[in-house]
């Protein structure tokens, strides 16, 4: 048996008094504290590291204190008479643990002392035996953390699917609604659909709608059901604009309806504008619409017959015979007038798709004149959108690529008008009717983008790739504003390369095409 880190010679020799080896520690709450004695406390005072150490002895009994009680027995180490009152170290730990079970007291290795065993050597209770070989055990797994996936039946989690999708599952759920995803096919649609609906909800993307939504919705549904008398191609993008401005008309309130709205355009060199209202700019629309009402056998809302045709004119005629200013009440007739356009042009099949629509100084086949309403009613939109802030994309790439075709179809007209006012340089290479002439490569990037080739010399000549004596490269919309008369035709060029002379005057040209 060892004691104080010395072997023992017999069991008569030990040194009375001297702890033990505990056993197992007990839990701190099977200790009763109250039990306990309190040490005495030690007086006042610092030691004094220069006294001398007395020597080791081994007292045969216990000294007595001056207070009458009895000293603990230090083991090997100094015996406590040996220490002064005043001297002494740290107190004692105040709450002492628990004897072991034996009933022999803990020994205790006084500090410096060499021949006691090292820290080690003493048995840690809380910690597992090590094998015999010296190899450490795996520790035990975590009775609490099961990898065990939860299982719950199909409704459950197809309930939980909207908090999946919000992340709002925990752990479990997420691991089981996600494995359940892998089998379930309508499970998994009804997600995809879901999360996608949660992309909505974030307040730093815009709420407006895709504006090819509509046209996605209709087609969806023409496929389930084909139309009876299906809205003519030609007329589908004044179907779509016409669709898209009402939608804004239907979100502003009474009083937007009075916001000014500047309308901007271009004659001859400078550009010009007119202000107005939101209700004014419906007015206008509704009045030039009527030319297409007149061509198709309707009635027009200016009452025709001495009613000018040029769309200016009209539009002044308009504004001049309203006696009030005109107010949200405008848009139930403009939209009544749109929808009946359409529902005549439907039913009276592909031949009325060639009936010529006066301008005044031009004429444009129905067809035509129903994209060139669709511009004008998207830039009006714009306008309007501007004026009141909201949110108004472009129109769809489809619906924006057919725009952009019919100014470039009018580009040689309008550049041969302006040679004959003046505003242009001459003729360079005239051709025979039909046949390829001097071109402009009119490069359009981007949304509802593409390559025209643009006749300079003559009207009548085709514009040729083998031809082409300089090229303009500009983005859809940004075209699409220069033939509004936004913005001026030295910012919209963003590549230019070839004849010089040939570029101004096409950017200039399709400036000309703007009018009020």
């Amino acid at each position: 048996m060892t004691g104080g880190g010395r072997e023992s010679e017999g069991g008569e020799e030990e040194v009375r008094g001297a702890r033990r080896i505990p056993g197992p520690r007990g839990a701190a709450d099977d200790l009763d504290l109250a039990s306990v004695p309190l040490p005495p406390l030690s007086a006042p005072g610092g030691t004094a590291p220069d006294e001398a150490v007395p020597e080791q002895s081994q007292p045969a009994s216990a000294p007595e204190s001056d207070a009458g009680e009895p000293e603990r027995d230090l083991g090997p180490g100094p015996a406590a008479e040996a220490w002064p009152e005043a001297d002494r170290g740290p107190d004692p730990d105040p709450w002492p643990e628990a004897e072991p079970a034996d009933g022999h007291p803990r020994p205790a290795a006084p500090e410096g002392d060499p021949t006691a065993p090292a820290a080690e050597s003493w048995p840690d209770p809380d910690r597992e035996p090590e094998p015999a070989d010296g190899t450490p055990e795996p520790p035990a797994p975590d009775p609490f953390v099961s990898s065990a996936p939860v299982v719950l039946p199909h409704q459950v989690l197809k309930a939980l699917l909207g908090a999946w999708a919000l992340s709002a599952c925990s752990a479990e759920e997420t691991a089981a609604v996600e494995d359940h995803l892998t089998g379930c096919a309508p499970c998994a649609d009804e997600a995809l659909r879901l999360r996608d609906a949660v992309g909505l909800l974030h307040t730093d993307g815009s709420l407006d709608l895709d504006p090819t939504l509509r046209t996605r919705v209709l087609d969806g549904c023409f496929g389930r059901r084909p139309a009876r008398i299906p809205v003519p191609e030609w007329a589908a993008p004044y179907d779509a604009e016409t669709a898209r401005l009402d939608a804004l008309l239907r979100d502003i309130g009474d009083s937007e309806w009075h916001a000014p709205v500047r309308l901007q355009w271009f004659e001859e060199e400078r550009q010009v504008s007119r202000r107005t209202t939101v209700a004014g700019v419906i007015g206008h629309l509704m009045a030039v619409d009527g030319l297409l009402s007149a061509a198709l056998g309707l009635d027009d809302p200016l009452d025709g017959g001495k009613t000018p045709l040029d769309p200016t004119e009209r539009t002044e005629t308009y504004w001049s015979a309203t006696r009030r200013p005109p107010t949200r009440a405008v848009r139930e007739p403009w939209r009544a007038q749109s929808h009946e356009l359409i529902r005549t042009a439907s039913f009276a099949g592909r031949n009325v798709a060639e009936t010529s629509v006066s301008y005044g100084a031009f004429a444009l086949p129905l067809q035509d004149a129903a994209l060139d309403r669709a511009f004008e009613c998207w830039v009006h939109g714009g306008d309007i959108a501007d004026a009141v802030d909201y949110p108004y994309p472009a129109p769809s790439a489809a619906h924006l690529h057919r725009m952009i075709d019919l100014a470039a179809r009018m580009l040689p007209a309008a550049l041969a008008g302006r040679r004959s006012a003046g505003l242009a340089g001459p003729a360079k290479d005239l051709v025979a009717a039909g046949a390829p002439g001097r071109s402009l490569h009119l490069e359009i990037e981007g949304h509802g983008g593409g390559d025209w080739y643009i006749a300079l010399d003559s009207p009548a000549a085709v514009g040729a790739p083998e031809r082409a004596v300089a090229q303009v490269a500009l983005d859809g919309v940004e075209f699409c504003r220069l033939v509004a008369g936004h913005i001026s035709p030295v910012e919209a060029a963003a590549g230019q390369e070839g004849d010089r002379e040939a570029i101004r005057d096409v950017l200039f040209a399709a400036a000309s095409l703007s009018r009020l």
